[in-house]
């Protein structure tokens, strides 16, 4: 039998390809978290921080829910998102609490479901690696999605 290398580098590049589909991986069912991060070290932060599709979605909550109001680019002192500085610490489980409990009225942890504040949270923390090319191509992909000045709430 005769080795073709033709074959050899098309399965070689098929598996690269499989392989750099990680990152995109999504779960459907009941894996979805109920709680806040339990710590710096909760094993359920590396599915949300390292995967870029719930890194997306974070953005998408960002302009649903009007924070972009607050926090866009270039916005002064601590509402500055993207200079990677935290009032709080940068810690996933110290920037859930500060999404979720420490915007005074808003109380975001009272009607934003979990999940969705795990994935703002992963977007927030993503924020200082975004080049400006990155941000410009994400607002023009969010043109067309619902997005606010203030948040009410679910509808009930």
């Amino acid at each position: 039998m005769r080795i073709r290398w033709g074959d050899v580098a098309a399965g070689a590049a098929a598996a690269l390809c499989l392989a750099g589909c990680q990152r995109e991986a999504r779960e459907i069912g009941p894996s979805l978290p109920q709680t806040a991060p339990r710590g710096s070290a909760d094993p359920r932060i590396g599915y949300y921080q390292d995967n870029v599709y719930q890194v997306s979605q974070g953005g998408r909550y960002f302009a649903w829910y009007g924070c972009a109001a607050c926090h866009r680019d270039g916005a002064p002192g601590v509402r500055d998102l993207a200079d990677g500085r935290w009032r709080y610490g940068g810690g996933f489980d110290q920037v859930y609490a500060s999404v979720a409990h420490r915007h005074g009225a808003f109380r975001y942890a009272a009607r934003v479901p979990v999940e969705p504040l795990w994935q703002l949270t992963a977007y927030t923390r993503d924020l200082s690696r975004h080049t400006p090319e990155k941000r410009r191509r994400l607002s023009v992909e969010q043109v067309g999605e619902p997005q606010g000045r203030s948040w009410s709430g679910p509808v009930r």
